[in-house]
């Protein structure tokens, strides 16, 4: 068994979940709605939501488990830059650049995803990468 600290993991995915609805909600929610051609009706219910939300919580673990096992063999590396949390803010960014940018780029290149809805949620997913590195790497 690998030796990660799933209290890491644990935070990791909570502080996903708290900058996804801070950044596609009170911050930048207004932006991400243009973005995306959404637009409210008020009639949405918190209790609509809770089945994705929970799939959006163990996709968040899945990524922050899958991180902190990159970053236990990326950490040993003496090519991954830093010490500490800057280490983990390295690997998250190129975890996030080589896997999430590349594999999320094929919805605009082959589904017609907008290019600007692409960015934005590109610099959202860069913030979240780098948060739970630094997490992981801070514990």
């Amino acid at each position: 068994m690998l030796p990660i600290n799933l209290i890491s993991v644990l935070l990791a995915t909570l502080a996903a979940m708290v900058l996804g609805f801070l950044l596609h909600g009170p911050i930048l929610g207004k932006v991400w709605m243009k973005l995306a051609n959404i637009v409210p009706t008020g009639n949405e219910k918190f209790s609509d939501m809770l089945p994705n939300l929970f799939w959006n919580l163990v996709a968040n673990f899945v990524t922050a488990y899958v991180l902190a096992v990159v970053y236990l063999f990326a950490s040993s590396s003496p090519y991954l830059t830093g010490s500490g949390i800057w280490k983990g803010v390295t690997c998250g960014i190129w975890v996030w650049l080589g896997f999430i940018v590349t594999s999320t780029s094929m919805e605009v290149i082959w589904m017609g995803k907008k290019r600007a809805l692409w960015l934005f949620e590109c610099g959202c997913s860069l913030l979240v990468m780098a948060v739970m590195g630094a997490i992981i790497a801070g514990m």
